[in-house]
């Protein structure tokens, strides 16, 4: 019965929700986001099997490259350094030791791997040097290479394309509107210019945000229409549920339940069909079984390995435990086929 509900979903061409649209509205986003869960979640996963391959999920490795003493006042942030959460400053690490990671993380069946660094922006330095020469090394390794550095201006996203970058990540974090409540360093406009930056450059823009801030539902679909309108689709829409840190203002906040975070997933699969929906932080508080629905609900992306950045993460064996129990299959590198490895596009983007 369940196949026979999906049918049409898939297979209509007339089905508005697997539009490729830039013009939504807070209400249309708000009546999606508001449906019954497994309606909504049947809906999305139609939408999922028009535009990906059903249980492909791509695995990806993320690495803290320079770790705390962060300028910034995001809140949710163990690693902002006027905040005692215990993390150490650690330096920005040599190139060696980088690539030595990226070749543990392929071997562990990561065909995506991101370096993350606690700046507020780049610096046109020695530091940043180091990265350029980092992304060319990994590069090597027919991965795809994604970095977290903070605010980029033009000159920099265009040295990291030519360097090899397949993606950039950027997240918007919340709703406009919420914005202010959690950040007061950088503003909403700095982080869009940044993801217009990465976007001229011809690097795979990869945005999304965090529940679980102490934010609305309302601010939850703000978060959505904000990336849905842009004039290309991000290629990559991070999903994280808050993992509370003791020390950050937000460390006495509750944990997003996890039908919470399937709602946010099934959503944005709808408004943004062609993106990779990325099951990222909160995941280790999930079973099996719920991170089964986040599948079903068109999520078709992991970090793997025990940490993100700071905050603990499921260890590899696990994952490959639950691919296995699922029937999930691995993605490979450079199948979307939307940027290839030169980080140069293919087409026009979604």
């Amino acid at each position: 019965m369940g196949l026979a509900l999906a049918r049409p979903i898939r297979n209509s061409k007339k089905n508005i929700m697997s539009d490729i649209r830039h013009n939504w509205t807070a209400e249309e986003i708000q009546t999606i986001f508001d449906k019954p869960l497994l309606p909504l979640v049947l809906e999305a996963a139609g939408v999922h099997t028009q535009h990906h391959k059903f249980g492909e999920v791509q695995i990806s490795s993320l690495l803290s490259i320079k770790t705390g003493g962060c300028s910034e006042d995001c809140a949710y942030c163990p690693q902002a350094a006027r905040y005692n959460t215990g993390v150490k400053v650690q330096a920005l690490m040599k190139v060696d030791e980088v690539v030595e990671a990226a070749q543990n993380a392929k071997a562990g069946g990561a065909s995506r791997f991101c370096m993350g660094a606690a700046w507020r922006e780049v610096r046109d330095n020695r530091d940043f040097d180091r990265v350029i020469d980092m992304v060319k090394e990994v590069n090597k390794l027919d991965m795809e290479v994604c970095c977290t550095l903070g605010m980029l201006t033009d000159y920099q996203a265009e040295r990291l394309a030519e360097a090899g970058l397949y993606a950039y990540n950027h997240n918007i974090d919340t709703s406009e509107s919420n914005y202010d409540k959690i950040i007061s360093t950088r503003t909403y406009d700095d982080r869009l210019n940044t993801l217009s930056n990465v976007r001229k450059a011809g690097i795979s823009v990869c945005s999304g945000g965090i529940i679980g801030l102490g934010e609305t539902n309302a601010d939850r679909v703000g978060m959505l229409l904000t990336l849905a309108n842009l004039p290309a689709h991000p290629e990559s829409v991070p999903i994280n549920a808050l993992v509370p840190v003791a020390g950050t203002p937000l460390g006495d906040n509750s944990r997003v339940p996890f039908d919470e975070l399937v709602r946010m997933i099934a959503t944005a699969r709808i408004v943004m069909p062609k993106a990779a929906v990325r099951l990222s932080a909160g995941r280790l508080e999930l079973s099996i079984a719920e991170q089964a629905m986040c599948f079903m609900a068109g999520a078709n992306s992991i970090f793997a390995g025990d940490k993100l950045l700071t905050t603990p993460n499921p260890e590899y064996n696990a994952d490959m435990d639950m691919f296995k129990i699922l029937g999930l299959t691995p993605k490979a590198a450079f199948a979307d086929k939307l940027v290839n490895k030169k980080g140069e596009l293919q087409h026009e983007p979604c």
